[in-house]
């Protein structure tokens, strides 16, 4: 008889709907039976593409004995941490503080007022040395809850106030200034790999937001050989495309091989970002690599795109990616097997997990190779797929598609990101026109987050810099101003990770690091940035500023943990250049190619037939005699309008603030 789980839409909870163990989701009917009976709630996180959560489900929720005594002694709830990262955001940072370690699975005992008492992560069947077995955790948390509940719950406020996270901050005074972001750039360079790229040691995860900032300071020594080492090892799927979640080595050639969309948007892009630096084609190839395999396999029919392919197939980690010699023989030249690095004795287990790092060989027969294997490949039994759509997820990738689409001259990528952002906007939300976090199975639920939203605010901005298309411009502006008004701190500054509606947990968050996707307060910060250069109006930024005054001495001294908020503290304490094309369609293309010919960290864009006053930056331009213009402004102040590309190009190439600034 399945349980309660059978009946949600996410694929991970759904994972356990025929475990004997009463699971029940994240909500009030739990929260109301621990009440009740006056017993702790267990509390297990985890999220569909998480080996460890499988082996323990296998080991120990399946098992019908274990899931006895987890019946009799707890309310035992799942969470899918995709869905709730609230949360996840509460009961890891209880377990780090209890235990000195997180991860997945997480396993955290709370209260029913939901505070937390005890935690930890994995726990074998049996006991290991070190390590106590699952059963003998519960069994001593209950006896515990049995003998001293009333001494649990009188240490728990102490608890329950830690839990705020970066609630607690308060904003500094001291100003921003360029020499953090400078230092910030040394503190990189003194934890740099200079043999294979990336900062510290396995395990190795790729850190697109260090990578930006780093373009965004102009910095190429790292950055181009962080992105190349990565393209060229395990990390990246030499096959099909695409990047895995990290790398087990420091090499970058064996991964823990489940991919997340999200890695996978903000990693096109930072590859992208690094091609229009340095022109290498490597990095251009990574990126449409990467973009291809969403398109082909991470796109569901309505649009949007779904949230992680799993590690294992079969049961096995890897299987689905790794390859004997005798197969590889068999598909393709001795030329492209000494380019992939395979060899009898094989890099993982016997078997070869391909790499880019041997003898070069042509782009024809590259290709060649990687389609023979690709049809082999997808012959085979398929790792699982986590269909759900998170909004904003999908919202990275609409930036990483609505980027690469412009800069590139890839239609279906323009049209892929307006397919996306459609779906977002008309199907996840409610019946009030709010944003929603989750859609899968034909159902939207679930409140959206701050990050939600921020990075939908950043995705709307790119699809209307890529395509001068108004409704983004116009749905951007309205997004900002929820986020204002639903997410906003008037008394310390920054955002709250959920809105003033959202359920009451047992703390309000504000979660800052930037890792391994940017806080939301740092992606809402640059965005709220960005659209007051577009429309001039200074409440934006002062809204950014306030988030930025709670990291700005912080997030210098360790750049790896905030890499997207220094990105927005770079574009504040920048001159931005505002600009303004229009005329008709293909002479503000020809001029829009300039503007995107180079990686243009300070600088906002929008485009049209003329002037719009919907977009305050359209305002009063017009276009010279029937032809294109730009206008290069700095605060809503232009230099005269030019009309010829090498005009334009020479017009921001002289440094901002600098030259004549006309009416």
């Amino acid at each position: 008889m399945p349980n309660a789980l059978a009946h949600e839409t996410s694929p991970y909870l759904r994972q356990h709907q025929d475990n004997p163990v009463d699971w029940l989701p994240w909500g009030e009917e739990a929260l109301r039976r621990a009440r009740a009976d006056d017993r702790p709630l267990l509390v297990s996180i985890g999220y569909s593409s998480c080996h460890w959560c499988h082996v323990m489900e296998r080991e120990s929720f399946e098992d019908p004995e274990t899931a006895q005594l987890m019946n009799e002694h707890f309310v035992c709830v799942k969470v899918d941490r995709e869905e709730r990262p609230d949360v996840d955001a509460i009961y890891m940072e209880a377990v780090q503080t209890m235990t000195g370690q997180g991860g997945w699975p997480l396993n955290a005992f709370l209260t029913p007022e939901q505070i937390p008492f005890y935690g930890g992560t994995y726990f074998p069947p049996e006991p290991r040395p070190g390590m106590p077995s699952w059963r003998q955790v519960l069994g001593a948390v209950a006896d515990a809850w049995d003998q001293r509940r009333d001494e649990i719950r009188e240490r728990g406020g102490q608890m329950a106030q830690r839990l705020a996270g970066g609630a607690l901050l308060r904003p500094s005074d001291e100003p921003m200034q360029q020499a953090a972001l400078e230092r910030a750039v040394e503190n990189l360079e003194g934890i740099f790999d200079p043999h294979y790229g990336g900062w510290g040691a396995a395990p190795k995860f790729p850190a697109a937001s260090t990578i930006e900032f780093l373009l965004a300071r102009g910095e190429e020594r790292m950055t181009v050989a962080t992105l190349r080492s990565m393209a060229s090892g395990g990390l990246f799927d030499q096959v099909g495309g695409g990047f895995a979640r990290y790398s087990v080595d420091t090499q970058w050639v064996i991964p823990h091989f489940e991919k997340m969309l999200y890695d996978n948007a903000l990693l096109a892009r930072a590859y992208l970002h690094g091609w229009q630096v340095s022109r290498d084609a490597i990095l251009r190839r990574a990126a449409e690599e990467t973009l291809d395999w969403a398109l082909r396999e991470m796109r569901a029919p309505e649009g949007g795109f779904y949230s992680a392919l799993d590690a294992d197939s079969e049961g096995v980690e890897g299987k689905f990616y790794v390859w004997s010699l005798d197969e590889l023989d068999e598909l393709v030249s001795e030329q492209a097997i000494a380019y992939f690095g395979a060899t009898r004795r094989g890099n993982f287990e016997g078997l070869n997990h391909l790499t880019a790092r041997g003898p070069a060989i042509s782009d024809e027969e590259r290709a060649a190779a990687r389609a023979a294997l690709l049809e082999r490949r997808n012959a085979r039994v398929w790792p699982g797929l986590d269909d759900k759509r998170l909004a904003g997820w999908n919202a990275l990738m609409i930036s990483a598609l609505a980027d690469a689409g412009a800069v590139l001259g890839r239609s279906d990528y323009l049209d892929a990101a307006r397919g996306a952002a459609d779906f977002v906007l008309t199907r996840m939300r409610d019946d009030r026109g709010r944003l929603l976090r989750t859609f899968n199975a034909g159902e939207a639920k679930l409140n959206a987050y701050l990050e939600d939203h921020a990075f939908l605010l950043e995705a709307l901005l790119d699809l209307y810099e890529a395509t001068f298309e108004r409704r983004w411009f116009t749905e951007a502006r309205a997004l900002a101003d929820a986020i204002v008004e639903r997410f906003g701190d008037d008394d310390q500054g920054g955002f709250f990770s959920t809105s003033d509606d959202h359920e009451q947990l047992v703390a309000r968050r504000k979660d800052l690091e930037d890792t391994p996707i940017p806080a939301g307060g740092s992606s809402a910060a640059l965005g709220l940035l960005r659209l007051s250069a577009l429309t001039g109006e200074h409440d934006y930024e002062r809204r950014a500023v306030g988030q930025l005054r709670l990291l700005h001495e912080i997030a210098p001294r360790h750049p790896t943990a905030f890499g997207h908020v220094l990105r927005a503290i770079d574009f504040h304490l920048r001159t931005v250049r505002e600009v303004a094309l229009v005329g008709p369609d293909d002479g503000v293309a020809r001029l829009a190619a300039v503007v995107r010919s180079k990686l243009r960290p300070g600088l906002v864009l929008a485009g049209g037939r003329g002037p719009d006053e919907a977009v305050p930056l359209l305002r009063d331009r017009d276009p010279i005699d029937g032809v294109a213009a730009a206008y290069v402004c700095e605060h809503f102040a232009c230099r005269r309008p030019v009309t010829e590309p090498d005009e334009l190009e020479a017009l921001l190439a002289v440094s901002p603030a600098a030259g004549s600034i006309g009416a």
